[in-house]
């Protein structure tokens, strides 16, 4: 490429990476979408450390199981050459500028190479264009033209897998996680951004959602984590049919997006057990207490450890609502299993605390990794609003909220997924209860209640439970401490509208 005349662009710095933008407006940046790419920076760099580990693993029982020192020798060399400890590669299906593929060469160490994936001439050129121009190997940085699915697809029966797949699409990923759980190797990552959250949270045309996800949205109590479930449940489904199975990693709802990331590895055995990770959940519509129902179970054998896979039993909730007698809504089928892996998390965020330096948004994202840490798993939110307004009645203090369950013996946390949330594996009856004895103190003006209304069936029953508000000492989570929720950055922030040549294509990522 031909010396570049800077005075055609525009140039953003983000992390180690300056872009060029040309001032024609051909692509386009959003600067809300860095915490986005910090996240998966930090993401990718803790899975990476991971992967190497145990590809070193696997080698050290190879070669401590070969008897010979001649044979070892043989062995070593031979899996250096197939397994390389040291080094991995990265596939961005929908890179757009570039800007992603280059910040993951600077930023990300032992990578071997990461191909930026685009459709559009403009975008391949753009890409070649900042690779340049960042000073890095054209090899290390491999612009590529071609439809996302196409490169995706050409992994099938080879060994040539990505050991990273990253799909960042303008709106939903659906129609690329196909090729994506094909394409990325044993045990690597797969990373999926979808910005279509109005579908996936079922706040508009929730036939539409089935059409792309094959699931039901919530849009009651706990949307932004039913997109989450909803996400997961069709990569793993997608995964199912070629024999592979998901581990999510890290689930997080993020503004006006989300973004997961998951594992990806192949074990029919593991296949068969999706049927219990994934199932379909009840919302009431009149209190919005729910419950989930698995559409198949494991069941474990005591003489000899094998297993039986037979359909679920329900459904775990009557005709109408034991709490207010309203009628249910149906969710999913949905990923009911856990969205994030402890011990990943915990490794990345000390790796975030260890290089703040590096993350523009390191402040934010410390704050979201250390909620995620927290959350109770396995198990949808609550809103202090929903809760309150079931009832009609004065706000709780999140404290006493906090503190009355975990007295009663349960665990409780915050959601991610917004402010004023809770998570808890305690039953709705005992939430109830817990409200019902706050409104004995803070008693409900009854009049102003139809008579039809669930706080009237909800308020009318005696508490079953001891209630004790007493602060207890692990209420008030260490994460309170950070920046845990996005305030709007800009007026009508939010996702761009696509770039002008690109009107016709879902190929843009939205940078």
């Amino acid at each position: 490429m031909a010396d570049i005349d800077i005075s055609l662009y525009n140039t953003v710095t983000e992390g180690k990476a300056t872009i060029l933008f040309p001032k024609s407006n051909e692509v386009f940046y959003n600067p809300v979408q860095e915490f986005n790419r910090d996240m998966s920076i930090a993401a990718i760099r803790t899975w990476s450390e991971m992967f190497m580990q145990e590809k070193q693993a696997r080698i050290d029982k190879k070669l401590a199981n070969t008897k010979t020192e001649e044979a070892r020798a043989a062995l070593a060399e031979k899996l250096d050459k197939k397994i390389n400890p040291n080094d991995f590669n990265i596939l961005e299906a929908l890179a757009a500028t570039g800007l992603r593929s280059i910040r993951y060469a600077k930023e990300i160490p032992k990578l071997r190479q990461v191909v930026a994936n685009d459709l559009l001439d403009d975008a391949v050129e753009s890409i070649r264009r900042n690779t340049i121009y960042n000073q890095l190997d054209e090899n290390l940085v491999r612009a590529n033209k071609g439809d996302a699915m196409r490169v995706m697809y050409d992994t099938v029966g080879t060994d040539e897998k990505y050991d990273v797949v990253d799909l960042d699409p303008y709106g939903s990923a659906a129609p690329f996680v196909d090729g994506a759980v094909q394409a990325v190797s044993e045990g690597g990552l797969l990373c999926v951004t979808c910005t279509d959250l109005a579908i996936l949270t079922g706040s508009m045309h929730p036939e539409t959602c089935f059409g792309k996800y094959n699931g039901m949205p919530l849009k009651g109590t706990f949307p932004h984590e039913m997109a989450l479930r909803l996400v997961l449940q069709m990569l793993q489904t997608s995964a199912g049919r070629y024999r592979r199975y998901i581990v999510p990693m890290m689930s997080c709802s993020i503004d006006f997006y989300l973004r997961v990331f998951v594992r990806v590895y192949t074990s029919p055995n593991e296949v068969k057990k999706a049927a219990s990770k994934i199932g379909v959940i009840y919302e009431c519509s009149g209190c919005h207490s729910f419950a989930t129902q698995p559409l198949g179970k494991v069941e474990i054998k005591e003489e000899n450890g094998s297993e039986r896979h037979s359909p679920g039993s329900g459904p775990p909730v009557n005709t109408h609502c034991e709490h207010c007698g309203s009628t249910h809504h149906i969710g999913g089928p949905a990923w009911i299993a856990g969205l994030h892996d402890k011990t990943f998390v915990s490794n990345m965020l000390q790796h975030i605390k260890d290089n703040e330096q590096n993350y523009g948004t390191n402040a934010r994202m410390k704050g979201m990794v250390s909620v995620i840490q927290e959350e109770v798993e396995d198990a949808c939110y609550w809103t202090l609003q929903r809760l309150c307004g079931t009832l009609h009645c004065t706000s709780i203090p999140m404290l006493d909220l906090y503190s009355a369950i975990l007295n009663a013996g349960f665990k409780v946390s915050a959601s991610h997924c917004g402010p004023q949330t809770i998570k808890t594996n305690a039953p709705a009856s005992v939430v109830w209860d817990i409200l019902r004895e706050f409104t004995k103190k803070h008693p409900v003006v009854m009049a102003n209640i139809k008579e039809n209304s669930p706080a009237r069936k909800i308020l009318a029953k005696e508490p079953t439970i001891k209630v004790d508000f007493t602060r207890h000492p692990e209420a008030a989570a260490e994460s309170r401490n950070g920046v845990r929720y996005q305030i709007n950055p800009t007026p009508n922030w939010g996702p761009k509208a696509r770039a002008g040549k690109k009107q016709k294509t879902d190929h843009a990522e939205e940078e």
